[in-house]
């Protein structure tokens, strides 16, 4: 019998020991899965929801739990298992329970390694004080909502990317006044482009929170108890009951890397396209694994639990006998502000033209029905299209409700290489409650297209 070790209870982990067990029975391969938690297979997507009490329930969030892979697929989990060093050479694992306290050795005649990522937490004076709280695991938000509801009046988030903004409108849902200091000139730096993350500060201030930004964290000022009681800025002083970091986070690769695997330039696991690492019997899947990007042609870290899904996915099924790649991505996100939905894929202007692109760019406004229709909303669509050949490189949307989803298409578009032109002649449906007769997309293509042309005309 095969023996397959898997470290991590979550999307990628899990997902790859499911489909394993779904093309080898348990005669012939026995699966055991540590997980360092108290949870497995849960969504932390949704934690700021349920702090914010969107989702008013934890267990909300949990797909499945371990009785369930015990009794439903014979994968035995554990618990409150941290595995805490791999011996290649041995084919083993030290495990360290939790719980009980000691530690053990496991063998494996393969081991996949889904421990995901870290929260990133930068070397400063008092990081480590009570209530200065990551968001990436279910006990991360159950810590984080005891905290605030311990007269809590007045919260900073350190960092303006997704989880920064999400978590910074949950705590404004449960009315505690919010500080945001970022170091960037605009929130979502990463993800877009200055003109389009304008939009989106505005749309912040508008929340009631305080925008820092262009400002750094210098440290944290901590009390007598112990506990977080000001975050120190190059603007000055802010007063803290609770810090939330949203810096971005990490692929965790300690352990692989103690034991000698290796790891990127981006940081994350080296893997092959079926997510075999170079070092025979261990493969890698999910957060702490290095994902192709499709369009930059680089490899990257991108922590989504839709690309962990599929990596765990791909890995499994090679684990399990069968035959599978995992092609890449194109970048894909999409987050909510309150009303304001936003969404990226590919490319931004900066991005392009750091990785070698010559652009164009356009960006057009337009609204979410056919503007007479009741209940049309306005958005706004950027679109980054290569000079001379117009091929679409990435897309950005600032909008209200129905705005964001319109992404998938430009993401579509993105996956098959078409140029903006292609996608201007894509049949895309059409009724007023749901787009103008020139969906926004369509529009974008064909302004984009437009310069393009234009550029070429300059340029002959």
């Amino acid at each position: 019998m095969t023996r397959l070790v898997v470290i991590g209870g979550d999307a990628a982990g899990m997902s790859g020991a499911s489909q394993a067990r779904r093309r080898r029975g348990p005669d012939d391969l026995d699966i055991v899965a540590f997980e360092r938690g108290n949870f497995t297979s849960y969504s932390a997507c949704g934690i700021p929801y349920w702090i914010g009490g969107e989702v008013t329930d934890r267990d909300q969030l949990i797909a499945r739990r371990p009785e369930t892979f015990r009794e439903d697929y014979d994968i035995a989990v554990h618990l409150r298992s941290e595995v805490v060093a791999i011996e290649p050479d041995e084919r083993t694992v030290r495990v360290r329970d939790l719980a009980a306290g000691g530690e053990r050795d496991e063998p494996y005649d393969e081991l996949l390694i889904a421990t995901g990522a870290v929260p990133y937490r930068p070397d400063l004076p008092g990081i480590d004080a009570a209530g200065i709280h990551g968001v990436q695991t279910l006990d991360d938000g159950q810590r984080i909502l005891e905290d605030l509801g311990g007269g809590c009046s007045q919260a900073v988030v350190v960092g303006g990317g997704y989880i920064g903004l999400e978590m910074a409108e949950a705590m404004v849902q449960r009315g505690i006044h919010v500080h945001l200091v970022d170091r960037g000139t605009h929130p979502m730096r990463r993800a877009l482009d200055p003109d389009m993350g304008a939009m989106v500060a505005r749309e912040v201030e508008a929340l009631g929170v305080e925008l820092h930004l262009g400002t750094g964290v210098l440290g944290f000022d901590v009390g007598d108890d112990g506990r977080v009681v000001n975050v120190a800025t190059e603007d000055g002083d802010i007063h803290a009951d609770v810090v939330i970091l949203g810096i971005g986070n990490a692929p965790n690769v300690e352990l692989a890397r103690d034991a000698g695997l290796a790891v990127g330039d981006a940081g994350g696991v080296v893997t092959d396209r079926r997510q075999r690492t170079p070092t025979p019997g261990i493969w890698a899947a999910g957060d702490c694994a290095e994902v192709f990007h499709r369009v930059s042609r680089r490899w990257m870290a991108i922590a989504l639990g839709t690309i962990a899904n599929k990596q765990g996915r791909v890995a499994g099924i090679n684990l399990g006998g069968g035959y599978a790649t995992f092609p890449g991505v194109v970048g894909t996100a999409v987050t909510k502000v309150c009303g304001t939905e936003v969404a990226r894929t590919g490319l931004g202007q900066q991005e392009a033209c750091d990785v070698g692109f010559e652009v164009v760019t356009e960006t057009v406004r337009s609204t979410t029905r056919a503007g007479y229709f009741p209940g049309a909303k306005h958005l706004t669509m950027k679109v980054v299209a290569e000079k001379r050949t117009g091929r679409l490189l990435g897309a950005q949307i600032v909008g209200e409700e129905g705005a964001a989803k319109r992404i998938d298409v430009f993401a579509t578009a993105l996956w098959n290489e078409m140029t903006v032109d292609d996608l201007l002649n894509v049949d895309l449906s059409y009724a007023p409650p749901f787009s103008p007769v020139w969906d926004p997309v369509l529009i974008a293509a064909r302004k984009s297209w437009q310069a393009v042309e234009d550029d070429l005309r300059a340029n002959p």
